[in-house]
């Protein structure tokens, strides 16, 4: 590749600034704030991070005195809306003279080539062509322009007339028609244009639709004890262990170390369950009999309902149940009557409502709240985002010999998940929809994901296709002020990495308590539970890889469903698997923040070898000073971060950060590494004993990634005090350098230093299990991590 079709390939691969049209424009010169036929004074539009689409409405509603067939003596009537070539049709009605409809049909402006409206009443033949009953007229100019929150428009009854228009003839069709933009309370449920040719099933797999995702709490089963288990074979004490299942979800206790009737475990197993409750615990006492057979000895099912809520730390009271036999069939009914006791188990339940339950990666959390409702705090924000459109969109499919692809948009952002419609057959789609979430913490993510449906014949087709995705960082975003960027959308192929396009978008992040959201910099990320009673590293992955299943399952049971893949690819359910080029990704992040210290030491070395003697001179007066006056070493540094935060104001990032593709070594990845990135796990590769090892190695070398990853992470944090890619963060930081440097210019040092090293070796009973003020801020503060492909 010669030079500048390299730097063309890189000017691709970046953000860029654009400038569209926000906000409402109304005909006949009238701008919000302009000199209009709307006042400035009206409230502030719902739809202002969008372009305004312009449609014009046809609400047919209902028909009534409708001549019947004189052949047949009956009639089954649909109404037909004509603009220019296009067609809507309603559906029909059998023997119903006077039918309701109640439907809305969507005319795109840009498309409209007609200056006439027409509405045909027809009777549906089986055979032949359809009878006309007759027809009502519109002229495009006289339509009323619709302006919200004005109420809807009232439909009126139209008396039908002739093919030509000269007479009227028997029945009338209430009918409104409007021209409306995209807020319009109609829109969502129209039938468009732009989807005319979609079909049966295929209408309802197109439309936008906002969706919540399941309540889910973690439910903590400790199994304490059991009494009085007995096996098959009475004369062997048997070695007992506990299985547990919710839906597919299994665990085990340890076995037993003694054979015993009366075993103990006393431990916790932690299932994931979602709101609605339609799973129930299932639990078995079994007995190992060898190291291949194990056998039931008691059983019990219990419904998740029954089962206490837990809002902090405080135990639950445990309960004894009595556990079912196992072994006696309908036949020896009789022989239950006859126990004068049953074998028992002891549980300690409980849902917990103080976790968060993690269904993405801490590194793109997009919401940080416990389950429990009473436990959440005021939000202290709202997150606007205008999506827009997306420019050169890649062909995912051909259709009759040529490229098309079918884009909808998805957002994920806290329980809400929002789809927009799908826009058919158009590498350049323009959706314009706008949507809102409340922000309870601004060091969170929004991911927004395009994908190409593959549903709009019905319910078959194959999975719909990824085209790419966005990450912005809410945190990186300055308040109240609209970013209008369009985002290159990066997908790594096992061929290499590909641009599918750009989405375009308009953000807004607006504060609603500034002094809440400094005050939140100080608080640890997650819920305080997470820190007292922690989970292991291996809880954590497991729980949330069912998390995202039960997400996927919920949403998937919509209508129209958010489908398994996209869910799976807007939580990045892969994101733990092995990949060559994320390590060495990794790698690099970590030899770039050496790169400071590096040249910190090379200028110490050019300063003793005297190659400016300037500054080897001031160096030296500093030195003096600093060996004279030791107390000015402290608060000499933190002015001097002062100084450096506030230079490097300047400088500060003007975007939010999109996917990095040098970062994340997509653009030089050897394709041996990219074909073993996209290889199946376990692997497909040929003999077993190379899988076994390959598959081996991966795992461990997937665990050194992201030990390395998190690394990478912490120093990139410590960059992030500076350079003001959080300007919340580092306006605190650089203040309190400012403080931190008067006061400790005002206290004497050996002050300072004995109340340090008191603080630092104090008694563990002055200590607290949650983390410090100094480190919630610091895990709070971005790291590259967002920039990763």
């Amino acid at each position: 590749m010669n030079p500048a079709a390299a730097a063309n390939q890189k000017e691709e691969f970046k953000l860029k600034d654009t400038k569209p049209q926000l906000g409402e424009r109304w005909p006949h010169g009238g701008t919000r704030g302009g000199g209009g036929w709307i006042s400035s004074e009206r409230a502030t539009s719902t739809y202002d991070l969008v372009e305004q689409m312009f449609y014009l409405y046809v609400r047919v509603v209902k028909a009534k005195d409708l001549p019947t067939n004189p052949v047949t003596g009956t009639i089954d009537p649909y109404v037909e809306v004509k603009l220019g070539n296009y067609k809507g049709k309603t559906q029909h009605f059998e023997k119903k003279p006077n039918p309701e409809w109640h439907q809305v049909f969507a005319f795109s402006k840009e498309k409209i080539q007609s200056s006439i409206l027409e509405v045909f009443v027809r009777d549906r033949e089986m055979v032949g062509r359809d009878d006309y009953i007759g027809r009502v007229i519109f002229d495009m100019n006289e339509v009323p322009t619709r302006v919200p929150p004005d109420s809807p428009l009232a439909p009126q009854w139209y008396r039908l007339e002739d093919r030509r228009g000269e007479s009227k003839v028997r029945g009338e069709v209430m009918l409104a028609v409007w021209m409306g933009t995209q807020a319009d309370e109609a829109f969502p449920d129209a039938w468009h244009t732009d989807a005319s040719s979609v079909q049966g099933e295929g209408v309802f797999n197109i439309r936008s639709k906002v969706y919540v995702s399941p309540k889910l709490w973690y439910l903590r089963v400790n199994v304490i004890e059991a009494q009085d288990v007995e096996p098959h074979d009475k004369s062997q004490l048997p070695q007992a262990f506990v299985k547990a299942q919710v839906g597919n979800q299994i665990l085990k206790t340890k076995v037993c170390p003694q054979k015993t009737l009366n075993p103990m475990w006393n431990e916790d197993l932690i299932f994931v369950a979602a709101e609605p409750f339609e799973e129930q615990l299932y639990l078995t006492v079994e007995n190992k009999v060898t190291s291949a057979k194990d056998e039931v000895m008691g059983r019990i099912i219990l419904p998740l309902h029954i089962f206490g809520r837990r809002l902090d730390h405080r135990p639950v009271h445990s309960k004894w149940f009595n556990l079912e036999k196992f072994g006696f069939g309908a036949l020896e009914g009789d022989k239950r009557h006859e126990l004068k006791f049953s074998s028992r188990i002891h549980l300690r339940v409980c849902l917990e409502g103080a976790y968060h339950v993690l269904d993405e990666s801490t590194m793109y959390l997009s919401d940080q709240r416990p389950t429990a409702r009473e436990l959440w705090k005021n939000p202290i924000g709202i997150l606007e985002v205008g999506i827009l459109s997306a420019q050169g969109l890649q062909p995912m499919k051909s259709k009759e010999g040529k490229g098309s692809t079918d884009a909808y948009c998805v957002a994920k952002y806290g329980q809400k998940w929002v789809r927009t419609r799908t826009i058919i057959e158009s590498l350049n789609p323009k959706w314009n929809e706008q949507y809102t979430w409340e922000v309870y913490d601004p060091c969170t993510v929004i991911t927004l994901g395009v994908f190409d449906n593959n549903h709009l014949g019905g319910s078959g087709g194959k999975n719909d296709s990824r085209i790419g995705k966005v990450r912005i960082r809410l945190s990186t975003l300055e308040t109240d002020k609209i970013y209008t960027h369009s985002y290159p959308l990066l997908v790594l192929q096992p061929s290499g990495l590909k641009k599918m396009g750009e989405l375009q978008l308009a953000v807004r992040f607006t504060c609603l308590s500034l002094a809440n959201m400094i005050y939140l910099y100080s608080h640890p990320l997650l819920p305080k539970m997470h820190y007292l009673h922690p989970f292991t590293v291996n809880q954590l992955d497991s729980l949330r890889y069912q998390a995202m299943n039960i997400v996927a399952v919920r949403l998937g049971r919509a209508e129209p469903p958010l489908r398994k893949e996209v869910v799976e690819y807007m939580l990045d359910v892969d994101s733990h698997m092995w990949s060559m080029r994320r390590s060495k990704a990794n790698f690099f992040r970590i030899v770039s923040l050496f790169s400071g210290v590096i040249a910190m030491s090379k200028w110490l070395g050019e300063v003793c070898q005297w190659k400016n003697p300037i500054t080897t001179i001031l160096v030296h007066v500093l030195f003096f000073i600093l060996i004279c006056y030791p107390e000015l070493i402290l608060p000499t540094m933190f002015l001097y971060m002062f100084l450096i935060g506030v230079w490097n104001y300047r400088y500060r990032p003007r975007h939010p950060p999109h996917m990095d593709t040098k970062l994340s070594w997509a653009e030089v990845a050897h394709p041996d590494e990219l074909d073993e990135e996209f290889d199946t796990f376990p692997t497909s590769k040929a003999q077993d004993v190379i899988r076994m090892r390959y598959d081996r190695l991966r795992s461990v070398a997937g665990r050194i990634q992201t030990v390395v990853g998190d690394m990478a992470t912490q120093g990139e944090r410590f960059l992030a005090l500076l350079s003001w890619r959080d300007p919340r963060a580092t306006s605190l930081f650089v203040l309190f350098c400012l403080v931190a440097a008067v006061a400790l210019y005002v206290t004497p040092f050996k002050i300072m230093a004995l109340v340090a090293g008191l603080y630092w070796l104090r008694h563990p009973r002055f200590r607290s299990k949650l983390p410090s003020v100094p480190s919630n801020f610091f895990r709070r503060l971005p790291s590259r991590a967002d920039s990763m492909l």
